[in-house]
C-alpha cells in the first residue's frame, strides 16, 4: 500500500478479516502527514455504516496517540451536530471519517471546495457493501466531483469479500479503467472452522430461522466467551432473542442489535460487547461489517446464510487472528436449508464468493447529485456531463439522457412544468444552471439521501371514514403485492382484501384458507452461486454420503418415488391431495423470482379455467394448488408470460406506485422533510400518488416512470432470474405426474399447512409432517 501511494496509484486492497486492512489503508496517509505536516483535510474515509466510522475512529486514535502524532481525526455522519459540521468546514481535521450520504451533503456547501482543496486520499471501506447499490451510485458521483476538484486525488478501497476484482477496480477507477487501479492482495488467513448444527441428528422437514435449535445454541453460548448469533431479518432477531432467553437457564447476559432499534439501544449493546459484559448478542446485518466488538470467539448463523460472501463476512467477526481459524456454526431450519448450508460451506472453503452484479447508475440518484452540485455552485451542462460520465455507473449516460435529468430538476417534466414548485434550477445568461431560490437549497440538504424507509400500512376492517377498526400494520412491501380478493393470514385471522389503493389496506373476514403466503421466512433470496451448487449437489450420490441420515434417505426416496433432477433440468411434479391438484416447480431461483412467478402463473391458470386456489414460494420451490389438474405445465411457463401477465400484474398491484414514490423522493421531486417539520408517510404517499396518476395520464414516458419500472422489475421481482428460469423451462422442463405427494415436495406442503394453521400450532404441524412423510414413502 505504501508503494502504491508513493507511485500515486489508486489501489484496491483485498485481504482477510484480521489482516490489518484498515490500518494498511491509513498507513500511507499517516506517513505523509509525518513527512509533510500542516493544517487542512488530507484524507477522507468513507464507510457504509455510521457505527463503523465511529469504530475506526477509536482504533485509529490509539496508534496515533501511541506515536505521539499531532493528527486530528473526526467523524461526520448523520449523528454529528450541525455546529460541529460547520466547524469542520471552517477548520477541518486532517482525517475525516464519513458515510456516502454525509459526503454528498458536504459537497452541497459553497465552501466545500476550499475545505477539500488539499485532499490527497479517499479510503472506501467495505466497498463490496454498497458499490452495486444506489448508495454506491451516490458515492461514485461524489468521487467524480472530488476528482474534478483535485485531479491528483488517490482512491483506495478495502474489502475481504470481492468476487469480481476487475469489475470492482473498474468501479473504483476514474473513467472506469480497471488497469488504473493496483490490486493489492493480503496473505491468506487460516481457513475458518465452520460446522453445521444438527440437533439430535435430525433436520426438520420444514420451518425457517432454525428456532427449533434454541436450546442447543444456548449450550454453545455457554461454552464460549462471546458469541454473535446472526439472523437474516429484524423480525426474526426478536423471535430468536426471545427463544434463547426462554432456554437461558443460567441467565447469561444476551443482547440484541438491529437497525430498527433506537441508536441509544444499539450503542448500549455495542458498549456492553466491547467491555465484555455480554456472552452473546443476536444481530442482523447491522453487525455484518468490519466492526471489532469485544472478544468474539463464535459466530452462529441461524437459518441458511443465503450467500457465501455473507457467510465469510459474518465468520470474520470471530477471532481476528490470521493464524487461527475463525469458528462458526450454521443452524439450518429445514432440509432444503441444510443443502444450502452445505453449499455455502463448500463455497467458503473453495473461496468461491458471490455478489450483486454491477448495474447502470440510477437516474433518480443522478438528479439528486446534480441538485446538490448546484447548491454549491452553478454548473455548465456539457462540463457536468463529462464529469458524471467519469463515474463508472454513469459512463453510459448519453447527453440526451443527461438533458432529460436536467429537465426533470428544472421543470419537473412536460406534464409538471406548469407548477412553480417543481422549478428548482434555471439556466442563466452565462449558460450555467443555478438554484432558483435559496429555500430549495435548504430543502435539498434536509431531504438528500438514497435510503427510503419502507413504510407500514394499516390493516382495517372497513374504511377509516366509516370508522373501520385498525387491526395493526403490515410492511408495505407485502401489502403492495395484494390484489382485491386475495386472502392472507393476519392476527390469527383469514382476511380478504377489499381495497388496496390508498394509505390503508381495507379488509373483511375471508372464507377458506389464505391464497397468498404470509412470509415467515427470511426476505433475502439465496444467491445464484449457492443455487447452482445446490442443483449440482441434488443428483450427486457421492454428496449424499456427506449428509445426515434423514437427508440422505429423503433424497434416495425421492429418486425411487419420482426423479431427482439433473443440474440443468427444471422438475415439475403434479399430484392430487385432499381434493385439490398440486403443482410443485423446483426452480432454485430464490424467493423473489418464485413469488413473482406464482403471482403471474395463477393469473394464467385462471384464464385457462384451472381454478387456482393459492400458492407458496420459497427459495427452492414454487407450489401452486387448485381445483383442476395441470396437465401441461409448459403452457403456463412460456416466456411471453413476462410480456403479458407479468406486465399486467405489475400494473394491477400498487407496487409500481410504491416504486415511483421511492424514485420521486430520491430525485427530490417530493420532499420528505420541510424546515421545522417532517411529512407523515401518508402525506408523502398522497403527494407521490397524485403525481404518479398525472404522469401516467399525460406523460407516460416520464423519466421517473421509467426509473420506477426498472426498480419494480429488479428490486422485488428478481426479473433476471425469473427470465432464466423460463428460458430453462423451454428446453429442460421435466414434468412428472404422480399419484401422491413426493418426498421432495413434503417441505413445501408443510409450508402450505403453516399458512393454514392459526398461530403456527406446533403439534398440528408435527402430525401433518408425519402424515405427509408416510404418504410420500
Amino acid at each position: 500500500m505504501l508503494e502504491a501511494a508513493h507511485a500515486g496509484e489508486h489501489a484496491l486492497l483485498v485481504a482477510a478479516t484480521g489482516a490489518g486492512k484498515t490500518l494498511s489503508g491509513f498507513l500511507p496517509v499517516l506517513a505523509d502527514l509525518i513527512e509533510r505536516p500542516g493544517e487542512g483535510l488530507r484524507a477522507l474515509y468513507v464507510s457504509p455504516l455510521k457505527a463503523l466510522a465511529a469504530d475506526v475512529a477509536r482504533n485509529l486514535l490509539t496508534p496515533i496517540a501511541d506515536m505521539g502524532l499531532d493528527i486530528r481525526v473526526e467523524t461526520r455522519t448523520g449523528d454529528t451536530s450541525s455546529d460541529a459540521k460547520k466547524r469542520q468546514r471552517e477548520k477541518p481535521p486532517h482525517i475525516l471519517l464519513t458515510t456516502p450520504e454525509s459526503l454528498s451533503l458536504l459537497l452541497t456547501w459553497p465552501d466545500s471546495a476550499t475545505m477539500l482543496a488539499g485532499l490527497d486520499t479517499v479510503i472506501i471501506d467495505e466497498i463490496h457493501a454498497f458499490a452495486p447499490t444506489k448508495r454506491g451510485d451516490l458515492l461514485a458521483l461524489a468521487l467524480a466531483r472530488l476528482q474534478k476538484l483535485n485531479p491528483r486525488l488517490r482512491r483506495v478501497a478495502l474489502s475481504a469479500t470481492i468476487p469480481d476484482e476487475r469489475g470492482m477496480r473498474g468501479w473504483l477507477a476514474p473513467g472506469g479503467n480497471p488497469d488504473a487501479v493496483r490490486l493489492v492482495t493480503g496473505e491468506a488467513a487460516a481457513l475458518p472452522d465452520i460446522g453445521i448444527l444438527i440437533p439430535d441428528g435430525r433436520i426438520p422437514w420444514s420451518g425457517h430461522n432454525a428456532r427449533h435449535a434454541a436450546r442447543e445454541v444456548v449450550r454453545l453460548i455457554e461454552r464460549h466467551r462471546l458469541s454473535i448469533v446472526f439472523v437474516n431479518t429484524r423480525a426474526v432477531a426478536e423471535l430468536v432473542f426471545r427463544d434463547l432467553w426462554a432456554e437461558n437457564e443460567a441467565a447469561l447476559p444476551i443482547g440484541i442489535h438491529h437497525g430498527s432499534l433506537a441508536p441509544e439501544a444499539r450503542q448500549k449493546t455495542e458498549a456492553a460487547m466491547a467491555a465484555g459484559r455480554l456472552r452473546a448478542v443476536v444481530a442482523t446485518a447491522s453487525l455484518d461489517l468490519g466492526i471489532d466488538w469485544g472478544d468474539v470467539d463464535l459466530v452462529v448463523q441461524m437459518g441458511a446464510p443465503k450467500g457465501a460472501s455473507r457467510m465469510v463476512q459474518r465468520v470474520g467477526r470471530a477471532n481476528h487472528r490470521m493464524d487461527e481459524a475463525s469458528k462458526a456454526v450454521i443452524v439450518p431450519g429445514n432440509r432444503f436449508e441444510y443443502l444450502e448450508s452445505l453449499a455455502a460451506y463448500d463455497a467458503v472453503m473453495a473461496g468461491d464468493l458471490d455478489g450483486d452484479p454491477f448495474r447502470p447508475g440510477g437516474l433518480d440518484v443522478l438528479a439528486q447529485h446534480l441538485m446538490g452540485v448546484a447548491c454549491a455552485e452553478p454548473f455548465e451542462a456539457g462540463t457536468m456531463h463529462a464529469e458524471i460520465s467519469s463515474a463508472a455507473p454513469y459512463a453510459g449516460v448519453s447527453r440526451a439522457t443527461f438533458d432529460r435529468v436536467l429537465e426533470l430538476i428544472a421543470t419537473g417534466g412536460y406534464a409538471l412544468r406548469v407548477y412553480d414548485r417543481f422549478r428548482r434550477l434555471v439556466q442563466g445568461k452565462d449558460g450555467r444552471w443555478r438554484v432558483t431560490h435559496p429555500r430549495l437549497t435548504a430543502a435539498h440538504r434536509l431531504n438528500a439521501g438514497v435510503i427510503v424507509e419502507a413504510p407500514a400500512v394499516k390493516v382495517r376492517f372497513g374504511s377509516p371514514r366509516a370508522g373501520g377498526k385498525a387491526l395493526g400494520t403490515i410492511e408495505e412491501w407485502f401489502a403492495a403485492q395484494l390484489r382485491r380478493g386475495d386472502r392472507f393470514m393476519f392476527a390469527g385471522l383469514t382476511l380478504e382484501v377489499v381495497a388496496n389503493d390508498g394509505p390503508d389496506l381495507v379488509v373483511r373476514m375471508g372464507r377458506g384458507n389464505p391464497s397468498v403466503p404470509a412470509y415467515v421466512g427470511g426476505r433475502m433470496p439465496m444467491t445464484t452461486n449457492l443455487a447452482d451448487r445446490v442443483r449440482a449437489m441434488l443428483p450427486d450420490r457421492a454428496q449424499w454420503a456427506r449428509m445426515p441420515d434423514d437427508v440422505h434417505e429423503w433424497l434416495a426416496l425421492q429418486a425411487e418415488r419420482s426423479i431427482v433432477p439433473a443440474p440443468d433440468q427444471l422438475l415439475v411434479e403434479t399430484f392430487p391431495r385432499d381434493g385439490r391438484w398440486h403443482m410443485v416447480l423446483y426452480g432454485f431461483e430464490g424467493r423473489n423470482a418464485h413469488q413473482s412467478l406464482g403471482m403471474v402463473v395463477t393469473q394464467r391458470m385462471e384464464a385457462q379455467g384451472l381454478q387456482p386456489l393459492g400458492f407458496v414460494a420459497t427459495d427452492y420451490v414454487l407450489s401452486v394448488w387448485g381445483l383442476r389438474e395441470v396437465t401441461n405445465p409448459l403452457a403456463l411457463l412460456h416466456p411471453d408470460i413476462l410480456e403479458s401477465e407479468f406486465a399486467a400484474w405489475i400494473e394491477g398491484t400498487p407496487f409500481l406506485k410504491r416504486a415511483f414514490r421511492d424514485v420521486a423522493v430520491i430525485s427530490g421531486l417530493i420532499e420528505r422533510t420541510l424546515p421545522g417539520q417532517a411529512k407523515t408517510g401518508k402525506q408523502v404517499m398522497f403527494s407521490t400518488d397524485l403525481i404518479f396518476d398525472v404522469l401516467r395520464r399525460h406523460e407516460p414516458g416520464h423519466l421517473l416512470l421509467e426509473a420506477a419500472w426498472a426498480d419494480a422489475h429488479n428490486k422485488l421481482t428478481d426479473l433476471p432470474r425469473l427470465e432464466g428460469l423460463l428460458r430453462r423451462a423451454q428446453t429442460q422442463l421435466l414434468h412428472v405426474p404422480l399419484e401422491r405427494v413426493s418426498p421432495l415436495a413434503v417441505p413445501v406442503m408443510l409450508e402450505i399447512s403453516k399458512e393454514m394453521v392459526t398461530g403456527l400450532a406446533d403439534e398440528a404441524l408435527l402430525e401433518e409432517a408425519a402424515a405427509l412423510a408416510a404418504e410420500a414413502a
